[in-house]
């Protein structure tokens, strides 16, 4: 058997210096090492960093919005705070507005929802030449403002538009038959043909996310092209519908250009309330009144609309 040798009883020999280790040194940074972030300021608060934009905004908007309200509480005559609401409130002229209102940005809101759906079933499933440039031009159209359409309705249907010309030259008579761009009806016209692309737009996007391959089986199963849209396509396009609604209706309570361009006389809105006391009655605590009302329903139909786009992820 081989013996195992006792460590104990090996020679020593000379001590082994210990050199201490040293720590692993850090390669210097290249010229196309990518920038770390920029250490903090020492002594400064993050929430120093956030007062220019918040006070800039404060200025800009939320001191101009202060003084509406306060003078909305600040009648002229020196009564009580809450007398120009109970004389706002109680004036015909209010509610008439209130209403004109509500039923015109009601009614613009379903008529581009049905022709804004319809439009875009037709760019996005039936295939034509230039149904690309179409869907494009919708996006530039987003970008227009609200008089110059209407401007191009007056060129057109108005009392000495084109369609109105045409029709005295052909039959020699003395006027045209149109003359519905001075009605209700007319704004209604003018908003919907305005605010359809509004409408289209995430739609188009919520189609172009829909699988085709649920459309070919559902063909191939015999349903017809009513039956596809109605069972396949309309619910994929609720949500989609749904916040584009909603935008709508909120851009249309606050529609001011398109009325008065229109020129429709008897159609008030609050907008165009707020500028008739304003500017015409220098009632300035009347005006103040319509637009805070104008401002809390603005503000309640958004905060709708954020809740409709976040479920529908937009």
């Amino acid at each position: 058997m081989a013996e195992v040798a006792d460590p104990r009883s090996a020679p020593a020999g000379p001590a082994r210096a210990t050199v201490p280790r040293q720590p692993a040194r850090t390669p210097a940074p290249g010229p196309d090492a990518a920038p770390g972030p920029a250490p903090a300021a020492r002594g400064v608060p993050r929430w120093v960093w956030s007062l220019p934009p918040v006070v800039v905004l404060a200025l800009v908007f939320l001191y101009p919005l202060a003084l509406v309200v306060r003078q909305s509480f600040t009648p002229d005559n020196g009564g009580g705070a809450f007398d120009a609401y109970s004389t706002v409130f109680a004036s015909t002229a209010f509610r008439e507005a209130l209403g004109t209102t509500v039923w015109l940005a009601v009614g613009a809101t379903v008529g581009c929802l049905v022709l804004g759906f319809a439009l875009a079933l037709v760019i996005a499933f039936v295939p034509f030449p230039g149904a690309r440039a179409v869907s494009r031009f919708i996006d530039v159209f987003l970008s227009f403002p609200s008089f110059l359409i209407t401007l191009a309705l007056l060129f057109i249907y108005g009392t000495v538009g084109m369609a109105n010309g045409i029709w005295t030259d052909v039959l020699g008579v003395a006027d045209g038959p149109f003359h519905f761009l001075a009605t209700p009806w007319g704004v209604l016209l003018a908003e919907i043909t305005y605010f359809t692309p509004f409408v289209m737009r995430p739609l188009l996007a919520a189609f172009s996310q829909l699988d085709t391959a649920q459309l070919e089986v559902a063909s191939s199963l015999g349903a017809g092209p009513a039956r596809i849209v109605r069972r396949v396509i309309l619910p994929e396009a609720l949500p989609a519908l749904a916040a584009g609604g909603s935008l709508v209706l909120v851009m249309c309570l606050n529609e001011f250009g398109i009325v008065l361009f229109t020129g429709a006389k008897g159609v008030t809105t609050l907008p165009m309330l707020v500028y008739g006391k304003a500017i015409l009655e220098s009632d300035y605590p009347a005006a103040c009144v319509v637009a805070v009302v104008n401002i809390v329903i603005s503000v309640g139909l958004f905060g709708l609309y954020r809740v409709v786009s976040k479920r529908a992820g937009a």
